[in-house]
């Protein structure tokens, strides 16, 4: 058997792991990431081109966030494969398929926990684990190397607000079995201790609802269905209403109430269970005494265009917040979202809202990822021959492998996206290196990489315009006229301007003068050429960088 790292390894987000048998893959997974340079690029997801040539069995996802499966409609437009997860997860893809027309017609196949079900030549079994959205599992994945434990993103919650609690005793006996290769989630290697229920941060939060006097918003990670049902009975005990705000909380909350549970003590009952009067429409919101609205917003992430970086800059429809009001934000700052989320919290700030975080009230929010204490429990219950680190940096894998090292894991391989590895039942050795391909997205379509290197340079240098009018004959017909967009402030730009049109007039008639001596009409391809070295290399001294350069030769009479 071959895994193939497709994306999620080196990196955190994207995640996509395919684990290839006699031609046929399996698709562990198929999520997007975000493009944070301003350049246009809605998602990013893996290169399928690793899969060209295979039979693709089908693709399982192990839960419902964006990471593992906002890459399946652009996956199904390449391959026809079933797809295998949760119910949950795959309500939400049914959710997008109005977006995406494909999951209209796409084979979505729900599989309960403990079900093992046949996808090509492998076997495959989910098993139930706690995370931060409901209905989460592992894989145990049967193929001729043996059994494969593929985690997903988990953590050891003992008292989930569902009561979906995590099958120790199933990975205990998967451990007595005989476990191949521990595939594991490394996100919160650097954490100790442990990482804390979602209980607590329900009592945090009813802490916070009772002492306020008017107006509660709450920011958190929409698809945490678990703090939304929590949020329903908060509210509820304290006489207030929710009221939903942005796209992905009315999302999440539609799709939960909509979805029942597959087994357990709750099998068939709704993930989310909001009795009739607790919700309030937003628009009406002004309706209600400021005391009783307890409003749950999208963009904890300082996403300009979310409901809360909307209520900051109070331009918000439903709700103007100041004085005396509290918004909790209850999530941590994923990296690289710091400065957009700093700005938001600003703006509260100067509204005068009282501001609850992460940083002051540490029991507001729990991750959804396993601390190293709880890595080590894993690889304790499975006791795996080998072990391969998923989701993280190249640090985070690093560290995780060196925690399965120090736990006597007898084989452990450390793959980075485009890696390749063989697994039998003697060894696993990486036997292929090379970088992945990435896809940029934008309205459904795929941005060529040529067009994002001229964003790019675009956005670094800006761009210069230069006009040549010529006579039929090749002559020069009136000034040569440079435009630019990005590159000259108005203090500079007129003798810059004039400097560099002056140099490209002199070297135009530098090509028309050679032209006339072969008795021949210069080309406009061979003007173009250089007038555009003559303005980069004027731009260049007078300022220190070459724009980007473009030049429309126009041909009079």
């Amino acid at each position: 058997m071959r895994l193939i790292a497709l994306g999620g390894l080196g990196e955190i987000g994207m995640n996509c792991l395919a684990l290839e048998q006699g031609g046929e893959a399996l698709v562990v997974d198929c999520g997007v990431t975000f493009d944070d340079r301003g350049l246009g690029v809605d998602v990013v997801h893996a290169s399928f081109d690793a899969l060209q040539g295979m039979r693709v069995a089908g693709v399982f996802v192990t839960h419902g966030h964006e990471d593992h499966i906002g890459a399946i409609p652009y996956f199904l437009r390449r391959f026809d494969a079933p797809v295998f997860g949760p119910r949950y997860a795959l309500a939400l893809l049914r959710e997008r398929a109005a977006e995406h027309e494909i999951l209209a017609r796409a084979s979505l196949r729900p599989v309960a926990p403990r079900e093992a079900v046949r996808v090509g030549p492998f076997e495959v079994e989910p098993i139930r684990v706690t995370h931060s959205i409901a209905d989460s599992t592992a894989l145990a994945i049967r193929c001729d190397a043996g059994l494969v434990v593929h985690t997903g993103d988990f953590k050891f919650d003992d008292t989930p607000p569902d009561g979906e609690t995590f099958d120790v005793a199933r990975f205990e006996e998967l451990g007595r079995e005989g476990v191949r290769l521990l595939l594991s989630d490394s996100t919160n290697i650097d954490a100790a201790g442990p990482t804390g229920g979602e209980e607590g941060v329900g009592q945090a939060l009813d802490a916070i609802v009772a002492q306020a006097t008017q107006i509660v918003v709450v920011s958190m990670f929409a698809s945490n269905v678990h703090r939304l049902r929590m949020l329903g009975e908060i509210a509820r005990r304290h006489g207030r209403k929710v009221i939903t705000l942005g796209r992905g909380v009315d999302t999440h909350a539609r799709v939960a109430q909509a979805t029942t549970r597959a087994t357990g003590d709750h099998a068939g009952r709704p993930y989310l269970e909001w009795p009739a009067g607790l919700t309030w429409p937003a628009e009406r919101a002004n309706e209600l005494p400021r005391r009783a609205i307890l409003a749950v917003a999208t963009g904890a992430q300082g996403e300009k265009a979310a409901a809360l970086a909307r209520l900051a800059r109070g331009e918000h429809p439903a709700l103007t917040l100041g004085a005396g009001d509290v918004v909790v934000l209850s999530s941590r700052v994923i990296p690289g979202n710091e400065p957009g989320v700093m700005r938001v919290m600003a703006e509260l700030l100067r509204r005068g809202v009282e501001l609850r975080t992460w940083w002051s009230d540490r029991g507001v929010h729990v991750s959804g990822h396993a601390h190293r204490q709880e890595q080590k429990r894993m690889i304790e219950l499975t006791r795996p021959r080998a072990f391969v680190p998923l989701h993280g940096t190249l640090h985070h894998l690093l560290r995780h492998a060196e925690l399965a090292r120090e736990l006597q894991v007898p084989e452990v391989c450390v793959l980075e996206n485009g890696d390749v590895a063989s697994v039998d039942d003697a060894r696993i050795q990486k036997v292929q290196c090379g970088p992945a391909g990435r896809v940029h997205v934008f309205g459904g379509r795929e941005v060529p990489a040529g067009v994002l290197a001229e964003r790019v340079a675009l956005a670094s240098q800006g761009i210069a315009h230069v006009t040549v009018p010529l006579t039929a004959s090749g002559a020069l017909a009136g000034p040569v006229v440079l435009t630019t967009r990005g590159v000259l402030d108005a203090a500079t730009a007129a003798s810059v301007v004039i400097a560099a049109e002056r140099d490209a007039r002199s070297a135009i008639e530098d090509v028309v003068r050679g032209a006339t001596e072969r008795r021949s009409s210069p080309g406009d391809d061979e003007v173009a050429e250089a007038a555009r070295l003559a303005v980069r290399r004027s731009l260049s001294r007078a300022l220190g960088f070459k724009p980007v350069t473009m030049v429309t030769v126009v041909r009079l009479g």
